[in-house]
């Protein structure tokens, strides 16, 4: 188990990477995750992390990408017309898996590359 300290605070991760504890998230963990990996979130990215939070907190299960696509595709590309490769385009580090480990799923369930 790998421990990362943010604001004071240890938090710890499984060895894939992916946070032990749902509950220990928060944006300065997201963030600190996310400079770790070279990558700069934007307001794109945060959509896409707040409705994979509140779909794992109602259904114990992250979306699929399909999922995410068709709540936050306009958000995405500007455009309803949205595919996998815009997903991945904004999560460059195995797309939809990169989005669940920044989201603070303690594991991903994501079955794309």
């Amino acid at each position: 188990m790998t421990t990362m300290q943010v604001n004071g605070a240890d938090i710890d991760f499984n060895p894939d990477g992916f946070l032990s504890d749902f509950h220990s998230w928060s944006r300065d963990v997201a963030m600190a995750m996310a400079e770790e990996q070279g990558l700069e979130l934007t307001d794109c990215h945060w959509d896409v992390i707040s409705f994979m939070r509140d779909f794992f907190g109602d259904f114990e299960t992250p979306p699929s990408p399909k999922q995410i696509i068709a709540a936050c595709g306009e958000k995405i590309t500007g455009s309803a017309k949205c595919r996998q490769k815009d997903l991945k385009a904004i999560f460059p580090n195995r797309a939809c898996k990169q989005a669940c480990q920044l989201a603070g799923l303690p594991r991903h369930y994501c079955h794309s590359p």
